[in-house]
């Protein structure tokens, strides 16, 4: 059993998906939005950092995955997007959980099966996977993907290599 937070890092959204993963059975536990409301950057990054933290002290999560900076067509949204995973990762880190990082592309293709995916396919294949009444908020789907990505990962790594234990990030 491995409580698992997903985080989709934003500087104005940042969307946080928590499961749990037992064997290849993944169950969903919560998801939604830390929305941001300052207009300057170091506040905002804080409210990040804050809202992280009382994630992972509301729901004590073993395992914390993140979605990697991509490079689109602007340098400063990039540089913004980078900033606010790495204060979503000293959250973490605080927390002594083993951080993970997965490409989008890599969520989109483990999730969807295509990593050209938009995010209308990620929310759907989400909601099946989880079994959840409802579509949830793009960002929180996104996090929640990112949070399967790692589920399936850990669970392909553990049956790959035959260990009988596999915890905070340390293979037994």
């Amino acid at each position: 059993m491995a409580i698992i937070l997903g985080i989709d890092p934003g500087s104005r959204i940042t969307g946080y998906g928590v499961i749990n993963a037992v064997g290849q059975r993944i169950e969903y536990i919560a998801s939604g939005c830390i929305r941001i409301t300052e207009k300057e950057l170091p506040q905002r990054l804080g409210q990040v950092f804050a809202g992280v933290n009382e994630i992972i002290e509301t729901y004590c999560p073993q395992q914390f995955a993140i979605e990697q900076v991509f490079m689109g067509k602007n340098a400063d949204s990039a540089l913004k997007l980078g900033q606010a995973r790495g204060v979503a990762i000293v959250a973490a880190v605080q927390h002594d959980l083993p951080v993970s990082e997965y490409a989008a592309r890599s969520v989109k293709q483990a999730v969807v099966g295509k990593g050209s995916a938009d995010k209308a396919q990620v929310q759907h294949m989400v909601q099946l996977l989880l079994k959840l009444p409802g579509k949830p908020q793009e960002d929180a789907a996104d996090a929640l993907a990112i949070a399967i990505t790692h589920a399936h990962t850990r669970a392909s790594l553990v049956s790959n290599i035959g260990l009988s234990k596999f915890s905070r990030g340390r293979m037994r």
